[in-house]
């Protein structure tokens, strides 16, 4: 079964208890699978350019194995900023709002391009990998951390790379990448030849561990 958001809120938010108010109840879980840019770090993400409406019940998202549909931009939405206090950290969100489940069992962690790069896509950390696919429940979130450089770059001792705005994201091999703009505060400064994506998971905390 693959691993859910909804898992891991019983998992590390389990401290929430199902008599609280709302408001509170979301203030507890904001840390494991709290809307962007609420956390108790700040504002952290910005979304990206006007998403496409959520596919009609008639419509036909790609399946993958036992006829599970994998997730598709026209079901998401992106945002992305830097992760305050983390140095050459960024973070990358997306929420399914659309009304059917998806996975990342296909691609399973995000392919990020930076400006008219021809360079492939980011690698990812292998440490980073989840035991199972990450799938999202509509409204669900899931969370990659992007380490912009290597520690000798950007903040470290070198100064290679260059400062963007956006980036492009893919959810799959020779698909077309969505722009994804950060947030208003400033650009964020990027090594193509240095910088590492995460998996995909199903929590802020497993993000930000890298």
């Amino acid at each position: 079964m693959p691993f859910t958001a909804t898992t891991c809120r019983a998992t590390t938010c389990r401290a929430t208890a199902a008599g609280l108010l709302v408001a509170a109840a979301l203030a507890l879980t904001t840390g494991c699978h709290g809307a962007p840019g609420k956390g108790g770090e700040g504002s952290v993400t910005a979304v990206s350019p006007a998403p496409a409406p959520p596919l009609p019940d008639g419509g036909s998202p790609p399946t993958g194995r036992g006829g599970r549909v994998a997730c598709t931009p026209e079901m998401l939405r992106f945002h992305a900023g830097a992760l305050p206090r983390r140095n050459r950290r960024m973070l990358l969100t997306v929420t399914n709002f659309s009304r059917r489940t998806c996975d990342f069992a296909a691609q399973r962690y995000p392919l990020l391009r930076f400006g008219n790069d021809r360079r492939p896509a980011l690698p990812a950390i292998g440490a980073s990998r989840p035991l199972t696919a990450v799938s999202l429940a509509p409204d669900d979130t899931a969370y990659a951390t992007i380490i912009t450089s290597a520690a000798g770059g950007p903040g470290g001792t070198g100064r290679r790379g260059r400062k963007i705005a956006q980036f492009g994201v893919a959810l799959a091999a020779r698909a077309t990448p969505t722009q994804v703009g950060l947030d208003g505060r400033s650009p964020v400064h990027v090594d193509p030849r240095t910088a590492r994506v995460t998996y995909w998971q199903t929590c802020l905390e497993a993000a930000r561990k890298w």
